[in-house]
């Protein structure tokens, strides 16, 4: 269970997290079913997007050049696409793609919203960019209970969001659910770590989370129902990778 000493740490970054970026809050993980997901639970049955929502398209991830292709692990099989509108755009839409015997298949379009300044090919802390790539998804939390999701999940009050948003809006509740997007973090731990393998100045605490209808420091906002249903989704067997960037980036 966190400790008294780490709560506070984590309280204390919770206030401030509007200069530290979309994750800025630090913790450590809990023990087993001290606060994540009960002890013993294996997770939820995976339930992926309906058939019939889903459109079958090319060998390849369309949209993406070779230099993006070159960057998706050879065993992944899930691969959630945030395209942004423009390289200087807050606006995106995310696309969960998977690939089967007969090829990749796509999810609905979802409408997102991604940094104020757009993205960045070389993300520093603050820019108020969000990081271009390929990126590995393996862990997720929130505030609210596990949505039904099998990646590893820790329930925290620490996923607390004060405040108002660029655009006056009320923060609260972005971090009911998120997904730790693997951009300058350690796999394998709570989203809440706050370990930055680069180093501070990279930013760090970049994840897919719920849409306060606004941009993001550099986050992933997806409006709730599409979070939980992405979340839902999600297997880590398949090897899980978002591919975040402006539609001419990806396209390289």
């Amino acid at each position: 269970m966190i400790n008294s000493a780490h709560r506070v740490r984590a309280a204390i970054a919770a206030a401030s997290f509007l200069l530290a970026g979309c994750g800025g809050i630090a913790a450590e993980k809990p023990a087993p079913g001290a606060g994540g997901a009960p002890a013993g639970h294996a997770g939820a049955t995976r339930t992926p997007a309906p058939t019939a929502s889903r459109t079958a398209v090319s060998g390849r991830l369309p949209g993406l050049g070779p230099k993006t292709l070159a960057a998706v692990p050879s065993r992944t099989r899930q691969a959630v696409v945030v395209t942004g509108g423009g390289r200087d755009s807050s606006r995106s839409t995310v696309v969960l793609d998977e690939r089967t015997e007969a090829g990749w298949t796509a999810g609905p379009s979802r409408p997102a919203r991604n940094a104020l300044k757009g993205w960045t090919d070389h993300h520093r802390s603050g820019d108020l960019r969000s990081p271009i790539g390929v990126f590995t998804l393996t862990d997720a939390g929130g505030l609210r209970p596990d949505p039904g999701t099998r990646l590893p999940y820790d329930r925290s009050g620490a996923f607390t969001s004060p405040g108002t948003g660029f655009e006056g809006e009320p923060l609260a509740g972005s971090f009911d659910y998120v997904v730790a997007v693997n951009y300058n973090r350690k796999p394998g731990t709570t989203p809440l770590d706050w370990t930055r393998p680069m180093g501070a100045g990279r930013g760090g605490g970049i994840w897919l989370h719920v849409d306060h209808g606004g941009p993001t420091h550099g986050c992933v906002g997806l409006r709730e129902k599409d979070m939980v249903e992405l979340m839902r989704a999600l297997d880590p067997a398949l090897h899980p990778v978002v591919v975040m960037g402006d539609a001419a980036s990806l396209a390289r």
